[in-house]
């Protein structure tokens, strides 16, 4: 991972954690669930943010070495990767 998308990254996964600590608080101070929910809503997108990302730079860097390369079974493996994520992603 570049240096410049890992800091993205690393500054929206910050971002996320802060909010998840807001929402523990929320739950602890008793706030309206629809509120709550609402927050739960926005670190999930800001995750899923941070999944395309992450997936982008994959797609750039290792699948784009694996694909352009002799090794069959790399090719393959990384195609399986990519197949089995977005299988999980559907179950969630």
């Amino acid at each position: 991972m570049d240096a410049k998308t890992k800091e993205t990254v690393t500054r929206r996964l910050a971002s996320a954690a802060g909010h998840v600590k807001g929402i523990e608080r929320m739950v602890e101070e008793d706030t309206y669930c629809i509120d709550i929910i609402k927050q739960i809503q926005a670190v999930q997108a800001a995750l899923g943010k941070v999944s395309a990302l992450i997936l982008d730079n994959h797609l750039h860097t290792c699948v784009t070495s694996a694909v352009r390369g002799d090794d069959p079974v790399e090719r393959e493996a990384v195609l399986h990767e990519i197949t089995s994520v977005f299988e999980m992603s559907g179950k969630i």
